[in-house]
């Protein structure tokens, strides 16, 4: 079983977890922020079953109908969690407004709040461990779990702050209140979340720190060629695709060409992790035709073989 299955699987048993002691808190206390907060962690639970399958299905190596693998599965997997969180505050505010109708006195708040304080402490340290090794694992399905359990923590924390507030001065209609700016947080966290997602799945190029190194490893890797142009980019997961035209002197022959790429090639895939890389090899006289203005990678002096 790999990492990012076992940290997908503690995210749904994390995700039980919390919202199980929620839901006590909300019936024992009867709030209605208490309960939107709730509502929001049964979105958590099933957007960590999704990231699950998008995990498992991302991992499965390429295959003659995916030729380059299933590693969009994640970006999917992120947009469907996107929705569901705007579900939720959609339903949070309708909380908030029967709320606002027929305000009620919560019952036993301190000890409600005393059992959501524990649930919000949970997730606050299992969202910071998915943020930290879905980066490191390349996993934005990973990512965006941690992301979204980061803003219930958030929510959470303010929802005990104004309730004993609320409890302190005696204004108890803070209570649908409190609700209702939980649900506008999360409408624009679930908003976030999806276009940040999208951009994956349209085939964003890769983030401008990776792509000065890629154009570092092909400078100085590439003795013996002319010069590259035309590098495109894009990522997919934990996968970065990159293409490139690399200009060889007319003299060179297949062979040479054929090393220098795997020269390049190999330098890369140390440098980025799952990286794939494709090389065109193009004689001089393209670079005289049309590499000036099309993003030319000028090429170190020749290294020693």
């Amino acid at each position: 079983m790999t990492d990012q299955v076992k940290l997908a699987l503690g995210s749904i048993l994390v995700g039980l977890i919390v919202l199980a002691l929620k839901a006590w808190a909300a019936v024992m206390t009867g709030s209605v922020a208490l309960l939107s907060d709730a509502l929001e962690s049964t979105v958590n639970v099933v957007a960590a079953i999704a990231a699950l399958v998008a995990v498992k299905v991302a991992l499965r190596p390429a295959d003659e109908a995916h030729p380059y693998g299933h590693t969009k599965a994640e970006f999917i997997s992120a947009v469907v969690e996107g929705v569901l969180i705007v579900v939720a505050a959609l339903l949070i505010l309708r909380e908030a407004w029967l709320g606002f109708l027929s305000p009620d006195i919560p019952q036993m708040p301190a000890s409600g709040l005393v059992v959501v304080t524990v649930a919000t402490a949970i997730n606050a340290a299992w969202s910071r461990l998915l943020i930290r090794r879905g980066t490191q694992l390349s996993s934005p399905a990973l990512v965006a779990d941690g992301k979204h359990l980061w803003a219930d923590v958030i929510t959470s924390a303010g929802v005990v702050l104004g309730i004993c507030f609320a409890g302190l001065t005696g204004y108890w209609v803070l209570d649908p209140l409190l609700a209702a700016i939980v649900a506008v947080n999360i409408l624009w966290s679930g908003g976030k979340l999806i276009a940040s997602s999208l951009s994956g799945l349209l085939d964003e190029a890769v983030p401008d720190q990776t792509m000065q190194t890629i154009r570092e490893v092909i400078s100085t890797e590439a003795g013996g060629a002319l010069e590259a142009h035309d590098l495109r980019t894009r990522h997919a997961g934990r996968a970065t695709f990159v293409d490139f035209h690399l200009v060889v002197p007319g003299e060179t022959t297949v062979e040479d060409a054929h090393e220098v790429c795997d020269q390049i090639e190999a330098a890369l895939k140390d440098a980025v992790p799952d990286i794939n890389v494709s090389i065109h090899v193009e004689p001089e006289h393209k670079a005289e035709a049309e590499g000036t203005d099309r993003g030319v990678i000028e090429i170190g002096e020749p290294r020693k073989r």
